[in-house]
């Protein structure tokens, strides 16, 4: 009876796997029922690997080639070596293969901003993100610490896992490097390279090899982007002063526009020509703040008398004024008050 069972008994002949997508890892070949025949052959084509598990032990790992399988090159024993038992063999081996082609484009990025301590800016929260590249290296490793005894193994299983240990990191590289975020964000390049170093050993207890890893983008949430880009704009301005002096130039016309206007902002048309003079230095500091030195503007006098005026000077101003409603600097009713102002000093 026995022999009749031995007989039935299914052997296999090849041993191979042809990869049917580009992202199983790990791939059991399947052995239900079968036993590997003493002489077999096994292929183990370029970017792949094997394992034989014996006895839930990884018995011998196999780079690519064209082996025959004996009793003697391997650790496996089949129903031809077990006569005296009966064909009952107490062995099993499992044969697991593994794919060593890099995955690329990888992505990677903070979902949630990342609180850190910066020199310029004190604790500020930023976001980064960008891609890597690996490979499976150690499959011994792999087998034993990730993919285990699954059928399949794809890194989609392990993306998540990655991804989250580099996002971990990114807080303890900015604090070990001490480089402000400003600084930072310029050199791209040398934050990569400093993550990558931290990561290695990591992806090597995996039995993985980063291959590289690169930094796209960090920034900074809106709001505090939004801070950092009008501070930027301060400082091309040439400073607080030459920014406030362009403010003021910027709210005239717009104070011209309201109820009051500039007939609020003085009494007679000599504050008038003085907040002119002030509106020409602030918009050639704003625009020169080297050649435009501060100058101290002597407040207009309160109850000093009106100096006398032509009849030409005060038709001049008249038609001024009249320019400036035509651009809508000065309302009609700011115009009429003043050219009544201006003509009763003709009486």
């Amino acid at each position: 009876m026995a022999l009749m069972d031995f007989i039935k008994k299914q052997f296999i002949d090849i041993i191979q796997w042809t990869e049917d997508d580009g992202e199983t890892m790990a791939w059991r070949f399947p052995m239900a029922e079968m036993e590997i025949q003493n002489g077999a052959s096994l292929t183990v084509r370029e970017s792949q690997m094997a394992v034989f598990v014996n006895e839930g032990k990884v018995a011998d790992v196999f780079g690519p080639g064209l082996y025959k399988l004996t009793t003697q090159t391997l650790p496996v024993l089949t129903y031809l070596k077990n006569w005296d038992k009966l064909f009952e063999s107490p062995f099993k081996s499992d044969v697991y293969f593994f794919s060593t082609r890099q995955k690329i484009d990888r992505k990677w990025g903070t979902p949630n901003p990342v609180t850190i301590r910066d020199k310029d800016f004190g604790m500020v929260r930023l976001r980064a993100f960008g891609i890597y590249a690996f490979h499976l290296s150690d499959p011994k490793a792999f087998h034993t610490t990730l993919s285990g005894t699954m059928e399949r193994y794809g890194s989609d299983d392990l993306e998540g896992q990655l991804r989250n240990t580099i996002v971990g990191h990114i807080s303890d590289i900015f604090g070990e490097s001490g480089v402000p975020f400003i600084d930072m964000a310029g050199n791209q390049v040398e934050f990569g390279n400093a993550l990558k170093a931290k990561m290695d050993p990591l992806f090597q207890g995996y039995g993985l090899t980063l291959d590289g890893l690169n930094v796209q983008n960090i920034s900074l949430p809106e709001e505090l982007q939004a801070m950092l880009d009008k501070r930027i704009g301060v400082n091309m301005m040439g400073g607080m002063q030459a920014y406030t002096q362009f403010q003021t130039a910027e709210a005239i016309p717009l104070a011209a526009q309201n109820e009051g206007g500039l007939a609020g902002l003085g009494a007679g048309m000599g504050v008038g020509f003085g907040m002119g003079q002030q509106i020409a230095g602030a918009m050639a500091g704003a625009l020169n703040p080297a050649a435009a030195a501060p100058t101290a503007v002597p407040p207009a006098p309160t109850s000093a008398p009106t100096a006398p005026v032509s009849t030409d000077e005060i038709v001049a101003s008249i038609e001024k004024l009249h320019g400036l409603v035509g651009k809508g600097i000065l309302s009609q009713a700011e115009f009429d008050a003043k050219k009544a102002e201006l003509l009763k000093r003709l009486g």
